[in-house]
């Protein structure tokens, strides 16, 4: 399938208590042998007048086309290290083995809090006998989402995003959704936002990339892209994964500072939006807040007088590297 014309779904709560802000992470590219899929359904077309359905929401469903997330980690310690296992069954209860690779991997895992608060891409590594792991490291207790975002194999091939219920012992206390703006900072990168999310209505979002003050202009290809935007809907958890307007080596795609997408919200919700991106080497993930149906226009350059998150993010990935 061709990234460019792929929009998964990557949706997420709006609790009513979101405390304690959420800004931009720092991922290392993580090393080879880590295998994924990716669940995705097909890009909504550029907005156009009376196209108004959208991609279904996705990863409310533990069970969905026969397969189903056999989460065999419930629970893990909060601010220690551990392994997260699971498998994909199909419709016998056997694991499955055999996936088509999306994005330069087999499987996508995301891992977010109830209070988004926290957030993970990884990609775990996949057993002979179907058993998925990789080592999670997560710094605060509470209720968390874990969504495996794959591509079946074979003639029927199935793009699907499943999720699961995850807990994190410890001490709680709820983080708050950040207010909305229209850039976002890490390590010396400033990241601004130009689009609009409506309902049901295919829009662009473009997000352009300086580092200190100056267009980068040279961004690195990562999973066959040079960025990936996850955006999670308030209130359940919902996934909406979308993937650029264009790749590498396309013949068109510039290698920044703009990345854009094409994006379909579900439903009247405020989202948290993940940019991930690469550059010297590195991958890092700048958020953002964006309420659905209200315009998040910035035409000219941004500057943190816009209105900058200047909040501290907790975006690393455990086991090398976010998406």
């Amino acid at each position: 399938m061709n990234p460019a014309a792929k929009i998964t779904a990557f949706t997420a709560a709006l609790a009513a208590s979101f405390g304690a802000a959420y800004g931009i992470g720092t991922v290392t590219d993580p090393g080879a042998g880590n295998t994924e899929p990716a669940g995705h359904t097909e890009s909504a077309a550029p907005h156009a007048e009376g196209n108004r359905a959208g991609p279904p929401a996705g990863g409310l469903q533990i069970s969905e086309g026969g397969y189903t997330l056999d989460l065999r980690t419930p629970r893990v310690e909060a601010e220690q290290r551990s392994e997260l296992r699971f498998a994909v069954l199909d419709r016998s209860g056997r694991p499955v083995t055999d996936f088509q690779r999306e994005h330069d991997k087999e499987m996508h895992l995301i891992l977010a809090s109830r209070d988004l608060a926290t957030y993970r891409h990884l990609h775990p590594t996949r057993a002979a006998d179907g058993t998925w792991s990789t080592p999670v490291d997560l710094p605060a207790a509470g209720d968390y989402r874990v969504f495996a975002d794959f591509t079946t194999a074979g003639r029927n091939a199935a793009d699907l995003t499943l999720g699961a219920d995850l807990a994190v012992s410890g001490p709680y206390k709820a983080a708050e959704l950040p207010k909305p703006a229209l850039t976002a900072e890490v390590d010396g990168y400033t990241v601004s936002l130009n689009g609009t999310l409506r309902p049901d209505v295919p829009e662009h979002l473009t997000f352009t990339v300086r580092k200190d003050g100056r267009p980068v202009t040279d961004l690195q290809p990562y999973l066959g892209a040079y960025g990936h935007l996850v955006a999670l809907r308030a209130g359940d958890l919902a996934y909406l994964h979308v993937h650029p307007d264009g790749e590498p080596g396309d013949g068109s795609t510039e290698a920044g500072p703009d990345v854009s997408f094409t994006a379909t919200a579900t439903g009247s919700a405020a989202y948290r939006l993940f940019l991930d991106f690469k550059h010297d080497g590195t991958v890092r993930t700048a958020a953002f807040t964006v309420p659905s149906g209200v315009a998040a226009d910035n035409p000219r350059p941004a500057t943190p007088s816009d209105g900058h998150d200047d909040s501290t993010s907790d975006g690393q990935e455990d086991g090398g590297h976010g998406h």
